[in-house]
């Protein structure tokens, strides 16, 4: 992977035997990639980017501004996702265990301490989101280990910019993203699939596709419902 950058804007640029141009704006920080044809020289490579200055920027600025509108107060009465479903946020004030809990398929109860800042209370509710987590990805694991015929020494979770996860495959250890709490099951299953799929093939090759195809055939699908994918050919 090579990098360029034209109009301030960091495009990560690939160089494939393939015939066409794939640009892709990623919903994570709007990062931009550029795959081309490998022939193709930088002059030409410049003019297709200049030539899609203004769709990229929209794509960036659209990712931006859902992020402006997603900004929270964890106040009650917001709306915070959980699985992909809805439930209205009911801040309750306690001496006891600070926490959160799911009521009545509609209310997301978060307990905190009288007078707690938004920042900490984001924390206890970040703190549910990871322990969801937990008990949601150990099965997962367990399933595609049999499946797959590989073994994951461990896991865990994290917040992270760019990526829905990653795995170590030395250490045979997989990441996942503390954001994919807010997803659907299926879109946490591919990542998870995903990532042991790299105890496999370390690499984003054609025989790493094949694998995915053979145990998710859907899986291209569920990749673009994870990204919101923008994408041009």
């Amino acid at each position: 992977m090579d990098k360029i950058i034209i109009e301030n804007i960091d495009i990560e640029l690939y160089r494939k035997k393939i015939k066409n141009i794939h640009l892709t704006v990623y919903p994570i920080e709007g990062r931009v990639r550029l795959s081309v044809p490998k022939q193709m020289d930088d002059a030409e490579i410049k003019n297709f980017v200049v030539s899609k200055l203004a769709w990229i920027n929209k794509q960036r600025n659209k990712y931006t501004a859902k992020e402006r509108r997603a900004e929270k107060e964890f106040v009650s009465g917001e709306i915070h996702y959980f699985l992909c479903a809805e439930y209205i946020l009911n801040v309750i004030e306690t001496t006891g265990k600070q926490h959160g809990e799911l009521r009545s398929n509609k209310y997301l109860d978060l307990y905190v301490r009288p007078g707690s800042s938004a920042e900490k209370r984001e924390k206890i509710l970040s703190e549910w989101y990871r322990q969801s987590l937990k008990e949601i990805i150990p099965p997962l694991i367990e399933k595609w280990e049999n499946i797959m015929g590989v073994s994951v020494n461990d896991f865990g979770i994290k917040l992270m910019k760019t990526r829905w996860g990653t795995c170590n495959i030395r250490d045979r250890r997989i990441w996942i993203n503390l954001e994919l709490a807010k997803k659907s099951l299926r879109c946490i299953e591919y990542i998870v699939v995903h990532e042991m799929v790299h105890l496999l093939e370390k690499h984003h090759n054609q025989r790493f596709k094949d694998y995915m195809s053979k145990f998710l055939p859907d899986w291209k699908t569920i990749k673009d419902e994870l990204n919101g994918m923008a994408g041009e050919e």
